[in-house]
């Protein structure tokens, strides 16, 4: 399973994060999310086959940040 790092902004407390982490986990073929506030990054461990890197980015702006 490949692994895709995105750079979130507006990530800013555990809310944030389980929002995020919510929103890929919702999404076919994401088997696991790793979310750093600190840093912005979003390192999503899906099938490449079920999910589509645009279907990843499209999740996190509907749950309310932006993906640099």
């Amino acid at each position: 399973m490949p692994k895709k790092e995105l750079q979130v902004s507006g990530m800013t407390c555990d809310h944030c994060k389980a929002a995020v982490e919510k929103a890929l986990k919702t999404l076919e073929g994401v088997n696991d999310v790793d979310v750093q506030i600190k840093t912005g990054k979003v390192t999503v461990d899906y099938d490449e086959g079920a999910a589509a890197e645009k279907e990843l980015v499209e999740a996190i702006k509907n749950a309310g940040y932006e993906v640099l």
